[in-house]
């Protein structure tokens, strides 16, 4: 167990369990975790624009959005002060502590929630006692609410100790839209980094087991394609109607016909597409909202370029326009064997880790990797590990959640990892 009390962190996580927000909605969650780390002892402390490059940001709502979601962390009693700071989406931060001469160690940890209804099960621990999810439709099906805390744990465990170096925590809005882990890397704060740490709670791996270096990082793209045409009567002048749904159609169908690649696996998925006002009209606007991914970065480039011409092409066979954009994306990473190896030293000095795994397949996609690359490219070395809990549902589901113990088990391997790293410097 952690030689900290842990019953701060649990109602920590608690509190930002009941407020999930959405990528660049992050409004209280960002405001309480900068309430936390002002009573510490910071060198320094980057919020709102100062922590992100701001015009890499994916995918953000539109001002009446971000105005209605920071007005709810307004009333949840998130400090004012601090929101006009985040006011226009500008959510996450970064923390820093410098405690003499050695490396620059990184811990990224992210923040934000899903557009999931949270079960109101008696069963549920949340529902029972009391912290479900206060934003109905959204909810921490994921864990990040326990990253964030212990991000706070790690970030306090590592001033507790005799730690000689420089100590950043990225607490970073928009994963789940693979869209605030750019912005993040492209900030200026990754450009001294030596090594960097990124964790995970759950992944399928039991209370007590901690992977030391997870791999298999899809790289994804999320794209949404709007298809604009011209109605018409549908009865008495089809003809004169350029018909969106058929373009829209023909770019679904062959989506998936995208030949796979010998070089590793290949993903595409139109996830949500619509269009059309009545049955009677010739469509004039639909849409296609969709996913590609890769076994590496190659492979999504691969994947990325076949769509693109795809949905020109269709939408020219129809005499229609379409205006593709980039929603989200991430690229494929690989950690490093000599953090991964720091991870099990210290897992194995942690009360409570019954099993050390050396590495397992993610199975999906991170943007924790534009982080890793970012260091990795500049000559450092970059890590993500794991830190298994008994999640009663898989990761987005509506019952997820996670074994509060198993905070003081994360936030003890996190902390003894980065103390070896500053002490060995691999």
């Amino acid at each position: 167990m952690s030689v900290l009390e842990d019953d701060e962190y649990r109602a920590f996580r608690r509190d930002l369990h009941r407020h999930p927000e959405p990528a660049w909605r992050e409004f209280y969650t960002t405001a309480r975790i900068v309430e936390a780390l002002r009573e510490r002892d910071l060198d320094a402390l980057h919020v709102g624009p100062d922590a992100l490059a701001a015009d890499e940001r994916m995918n953000v709502p539109d001002d009446e959005e971000l105005a209605e979601w920071e007005e709810r962390a307004r009333e949840a009693g998130a400090d004012p002060e601090i929101l006009d700071q985040l006011s226009g989406g500008y959510t996450g931060c970064v923390a820093v502590v410098e405690r003499g001469d050695g490396p620059v160690v990184g811990l990224r940890v992210d923040i934000d929630a899903l557009p999931i209804t949270e079960s109101e099960s008696g069963e549920h621990v949340p529902a029972a006692e009391g912290f479900r999810s206060e934003h109905e439709g959204f909810m921490h099906a994921c864990g990040h609410d326990a990253h964030a805390a212990m991000g706070l744990g790690a970030l306090d465990a590592v001033l507790d100790s005799d730690f000689s170096g420089t100590l950043k925590v990225f607490f970073q809005p928009g994963e789940e839209q693979v869209a605030g882990g750019k912005p993040m890397a492209e900030s200026g704060h990754l450009d001294d980094v030596d090594y960097l740490y990124a964790v995970h709670v759950g992944l399928d791996h039991p209370s007590g087991e901690v992977v030391c270096g997870v791999e298999g990082f899809l790289a994804v793209r999320h794209f949404l394609a709007e298809f604009t045409g011209e109605p018409a009567h549908a009865g008495a002048r089809p003809e004169q109607g350029r018909n969106t749904v058929q373009a829209m159609a023909a770019a679904v169908q062959n989506l998936y016909a995208i030949p796979r690649h010998a070089d590793g696996p290949t993903r595409v998925n139109a996830g949500l597409v619509g269009g059309g006002t009545a049955t009677n009209i010739i469509p004039e606007e639909s849409h296609i909202e969709g996913e590609l991914r890769g076994q590496t970065t190659e492979l999504a480039e691969y994947m990325s370029d076949h769509a693109d011409r795809i949905l020109g092409s269709a939408a020219e066979m129809h005499d229609c326009e379409v205006d593709v954009s980039t929603l989200g994306e991430a690229p494929s990473a690989t950690s490093d064997d000599a953090l991964a190896a720091l991870v099990r030293e210290s897992a194995g000095d942690v009360e409570g880790v019954a099993n050390i795994v050396d590495s397992d397949e993610l199975g999906g996609s991170e943007d924790a990797t534009y982080l890793m690359n970012r260091v990795q490219e500049q000559g450092g070395l970059a890590c993500y590990l794991g830190v298994g809990t008994d999640h009663p549902g898989g990761h987005h589901t509506t019952d997820f959640d996670v074994v509060e113990d198993d905070l003081s088990v994360g936030i003890d391997v996190i902390a003894g990892a980065i103390r070896r790293v500053a002490e060995t410097q691999p």
